[in-house]
């Protein structure tokens, strides 16, 4: 007999539950995202991080499997511009946890800048200590996927080109400390000409302001600690008053769209960066993202009455940690992962520092 819950009840053991199978076994629907499994590894692990249930998973296996994934240099050093992270095994090639050093990698074998900044939070997440990661190689491979413009492409033979790919790429070179990555400057210009007349921030130049990028572009410049110096207090104000006036009773992402529970993390975090989040309704924002909880099996959909999903379900919990939801972690706003994980980066940074001179 299934238990008697209020609907205000947010109901942790189920979301945990759900994240386990999300690590487990997929539903035939997801067959499409096999190419970015790390990515739907990624929102389980940080999901059960912020839940404080880390403790119901396999972790040495689980690093050993992201290891398996890092696309790493070949002798020659022909392959370096496509090094990074693959987002699974999907192009069939052999296990490798790097301890043996790099296998023959298939000729169209590479990272992908989303993979490479998952698979790298992934570890952080896990308590690894990243002495496994060839930064070198990673660096090298980023700064290949970044064009004339200052945006990136996901991959070297080519892709979309867009917001959320500097937001990665900030991510990989914060998590690794060392910016060489990236040409900030042109990273920076990208914004500003993708800054709109409304105040929000599009994809890419001339395009719609829209919640994520909005995200990506504010979480970039505070990874990078120049939000104050892109921006005067007069754009920051027309940010803030247009993130604040995507609240309906939840988030969306655009004027005139439907809510979306996962806008409640990425303009959420947008606002919580710029210190105004505590001027929006808890109430309703919270009230809506319980209104997605799927109370039989657990996680979170965009709507009411649809489908859970590892996104959506990890955006939802994440909105929840910003408002102060009990038993939660807190997330850090910029680089989507919990405090606890910040805090375990920061320390790596200081071993790294301090070995260096």
């Amino acid at each position: 007999m299934m238990a008697d819950f209020d609907q205000d009840d947010f109901l942790r053991e189920r979301h945990v539950r759900f994240f386990q199978r999300c690590l487990d076994v997929l539903p035939e629907r997801y067959a499409p995202y096999e190419t970015s499994r790390l990515t739907i590894v990624f929102f389980a692990l940080s999901g059960l991080d912020v839940l404080d249930a880390l403790d119901v998973i396999d972790k040495p296996s689980l690093i050993e499997w992201i290891y398996s994934l890092q696309v790493l240099p070949t002798d020659d050093g022909c392959n370096l511009g496509r090094c990074g992270f693959r987002g699974s095994s999907h192009i069939g090639v052999p296990y490798n946890n790097s301890k043996q050093g790099p296998s023959t990698p298939h000729a169209y074998d590479s990272g992908h800048v989303a993979m490479t900044y998952t698979g790298l939070a992934c570890l952080v997440i896990l308590g690894d200590d990243l002495c496994r990661v060839n930064k070198e190689a990673c660096l090298i491979g980023l700064k290949a996927l970044q064009l004339e413009d200052g945006s990136f492409y996901a991959v070297p033979e080519g892709s979309e080109n867009d917001m959320r790919f500097v937001y990665c790429a900030a991510c990989i070179c914060y998590m690794l400390d060392d910016w060489s990555g990236m040409d900030r400057q042109k990273a920076i210009d990208y914004i500003r000409r993708s800054t709109s007349y409304d105040g929000g921030i599009g994809q890419g130049s001339g395009l719609e302001s829209h919640g994520g990028s909005t995200f990506c572009a504010i979480a970039s410049l505070c990874l990078m600690g120049k939000l104050q110096e892109v921006f005067s207090e007069r754009e920051m104000r027309r940010i803030r008053r247009w993130c604040i006036l995507r609240q309906q009773n939840g988030f969306h992402g655009r004027p005139n769209k439907p809510v979306d529970t996962c806008y409640s993390f990425w303009v959420g975090a947008t606002l919580e960066l710029l210190d105004v989040f505590q001027y929006t309704n808890f109430e309703k924002n919270r009230n809506y993202i319980l209104s997605t909880q799927d109370r039989l099996v657990g996680g979170f959909a965009k709507w009411p009455d649809s489908h859970p999903d590892p996104l959506h379900t990890y955006f939802g919990i994440c909105g929840l940690s910003l408002m102060g939801e009990e038993d939660l972690r807190k997330v850090h706003p910029a680089l989507n992962i919990s405090n606890r994980a910040f805090d375990t980066l920061r320390r790596l940074h200081g071993v790294w520092r301090t070995n260096s001179t």
